[in-house]
């Protein structure tokens, strides 16, 4: 018999710390200022590009971000710094990653009714991780207790949904019988924040989803994965240079370059039109129509984004109530805005009705899967 695979539980954690739109914009407009106060005959010259000024009215119509969640605030808002202080720890000591990673594991397990005995194995897949190894996956799999096996995975804004697809196809594959995986987007060290179309794009935060056999499941709300699906096309316009060459590289390893950048216009334009494609042919395969989803937990980038791909997708009748946007509080947390999104609005799903979970980002990547509440 076929095994059916049930997500039956997940977690979210944020840090305690916040930046608003007009904390963020009084630090960027000074450091600005004082720049192109430096700078003045190098701009003059043409040799030096002025720094542009920024507004919280930019920000929230560029983006429909208002705030964002930070692991550490200390050092972001400091013109002088423009970067978290986050203090390196001891490699005896608890990472920072593996910290806020099992803040989420543990809020997932608990929803799940799941404890370590339970869990056969750990994913812990982000856009970022804080070190090549040991993987934080196996860090995290040791402070729960967790006997099996963990590994990182790095698929940029696709990392969450595509750690679930692992998860999935490991239960379909009777490697595994629960999976945990998490998502600790730990962004604001890869943040240009002296960049005006960029600075306030990302927010930290953690996520967790628990899968398992439906025959082990318990929890209170449970949904059945139908499918999953997957695409990717390789793009330089949203890119990370950051990397251990830098330091062989000669050339400055902390330069914007080596930060988050993308070509912004063409991100939307070439993503928008592949996301549709891709979430309407994965519906379809089930013979389903976009009047048939209850409920799309989609990637929270950009709300002009999302707005265009629920508009190509659904009509007109785009509500925060079956497309949820979560960008004004969280802003983009790479891989987590979907996951995020599923957390907050899904206790009130019916059985029998039907949702959609996707991301897309760099890579370019998408994954998409269709869920059905039990």
């Amino acid at each position: 018999m076929t095994k059916k695979v049930v997500i039956s539980g997940s977690g979210l954690w944020k840090p305690e710390h916040a930046i608003s739109n007009e904390e963020l914009v009084a630090a960027y407009n000074a450091y600005a200022e004082s720049f192109n106060r430096q700078h003045e005959q190098d701009i003059l010259s043409g040799e030096v590009a002025e720094k542009p000024f920024s507004s919280a009215e930019f920000i929230e119509k560029a983006s429909g971000i208002k705030s964002r969640y930070v692991y550490v605030k200390e050092g972001v808002l400091d013109i002088e710094r423009m970067r978290p202080v986050i203090p390196e720890r001891e490699e005896t000591a608890l990472s920072h990653q593996a910290e806020i990673a099992l803040h989420a594991a543990k809020k997932a397990m608990q929803a799940a009714n799941k404890t370590a005995d339970d869990i056969d194995a750990v994913i812990v897949s982000c856009a970022y991780t804080q070190r090549a190894y040991p993987a934080i996956a196996i860090e995290v799999q040791a402070e729960l207790g967790i006997k099996g096996f963990g590994f990182d995975m790095l698929v940029a804004c696709s990392a969450a949904t595509f750690g679930v697809h692992r998860a999935y196809e490991m239960i379909k594959a009777d490697t595994a019988k629960c999976v945990l995986v998490i998502n600790p987007e730990l962004t604001s060290p890869q943040i240009n924040f002296k960049d005006r179309d960029s600075h306030f794009i990302f927010g930290d935060v953690a996520t967790a989803m628990i899968l398992e056999t439906e025959d082990t499941a318990t929890s209170e709300h449970q949904y059945n994965i139908l499918s999953t699906k997957a695409v990717t096309s390789y793009s330089n316009n949203i890119r990370s240079n950051f990397g251990y060459l830098s330091r062989v590289h000669d050339t400055d390893p902390y330069a914007a370059d080596k930060l988050f950048h993308q070509q912004g216009r063409k991100v939307f334009k070439e993503v928008c039109p592949m996301a549709i494609r891709h979430i309407r042919e994965h519906i379809e395969r089930h013979s389903l129509g976009a009047s048939d989803i209850r409920r799309w937990w989609l990637h929270q980038a950009n709300i002009n984004m999302n707005k265009l791909i629920c508009s190509k997708l659904i009509g007109d009748d785009v509500t925060q109530d079956n497309a949820p946007i979560v960008l004004d509080e969280f802003a983009n947390t790479a891989s987590a805005g979907s996951i995020i999104a599923f957390n907050l609005y899904h206790e009130d799903m019916q059985p029998g009705e039907y949702g959609v979970l996707c991301s897309f980002g760099a890579g370019y990547s998408i994954g998409s899967l269709v869920i059905k509440k039990r």
